[in-house]
């Protein structure tokens, strides 16, 4: 049995992405309220792994992810890429008519704005997590709330089904990258499909230093498909650059890393492993 810790309770996107990425494997969830935990529960039990969600379609990249993924010392074993669906759910003694409030995450309301557009006598009320909006509804008998979260949440709690696909954009995709202790990630990864890396790096203040960098890697065919930068706290208008590539020869990914190390300041290989399929 594997030991995950996800941020949310069972029921949340971070559940679903845990399930479908080890399929027809027992898993044993540990339910945190921050990321922050996830990576404490890792450094309490090296056979933890930790599901966390680093980028959204819409909204965007969790800043504060990358940090702690840097600072844990965390290896990147694989990645996850979901597609998010919402739906409106209640209590099975409610219906539209009765309905006076709904809750959510924040993220989640703002990813269903025409929903809540069309249901101004809605109380819109912000929550921790979208699963949970459901688990809270429930165990309260809270007759006239609505929550919105998954489908599976739904089943899972025994709520009705309102209305699904209540997103507002279809492509609606959440990437999830799985991490690990660096002593049993290669149990945990096949080196044989190995295809995608995350890394991050400083640059020296100096002109052209990161079309330096860059012009390596394409010499070395490595496709660069994000680089996402953040300040150093510190060191006024200096950036780490995190980075993700993607290679068909892990050897020449190897030798690229070799031939920009010279060039930058801290580099680090958060991870490599099999660059992850959407989910429909």
């Amino acid at each position: 049995m594997k030991k995950i810790a996800i941020q949310g309770v069972p029921g949340s996107f971070h559940d679903i992405a845990a399930h479908q990425f080890f399929p027809n494997e027992e898993l044993e969830l540990i339910c945190c309220d921050t990321f922050e935990e996830i990576f404490e529960h890792m450094k309490q039990d090296s056979n933890v792994i930790g599901m966390l969600a680093i980028e959204n379609t819409i909204a965007g990249s969790l800043l504060h992810n990358y940090e702690l993924l840097r600072d844990s010392g965390a290896t990147i074993i694989g990645e996850h890429k979901l597609r998010i669906k919402h739906s409106c759910v209640c209590l099975p003694e409610d219906d539209w008519d009765t309905l006076t409030e709904i809750n959510s995450h924040p993220v989640a309301l703002a990813q269903c704005q025409q929903f809540l557009k069309r249901h101004p006598n809605l109380k819109v009320v912000e929550a921790d997590d979208t699963a949970k909006s459901a688990e809270v509804i429930k165990k309260g008998n809270m007759r006239g709330h609505a929550a919105i979260c998954s489908q599976y949440a739904a089943e899972l709690y025994g709520m009705k089904v309102l209305e699904e696909g209540i997103e507002t954009n279809k492509h609606n995709f959440t990437r999830f990258l799985i991490v690990a202790d660096p002593w049993i990630a290669d149990d945990l990864r096949e080196r044989s499909k190995m295809n995608k890396a995350n890394i991050v790096f400083s640059l020296p203040h100096n002109e052209g230093s990161l079309s330096q960098v860059l012009s390596i890697f394409s010499f070395y065919k490595i496709n660069l498909t994000k680089i996402q930068s953040l300040p150093i706290i510190g060191r006024e208008w200096e950036y780490l650059f995190y980075v993700d590539v993607i290679f068909n020869d892990y050897l020449r990914f190897r030798q690229s890393i070799d031939a920009v190390s010279p060039l930058t300041k801290e580099l680090k290989v958060l991870g490599e492993y099999e660059e992850g399929k959407s989910s429909i």
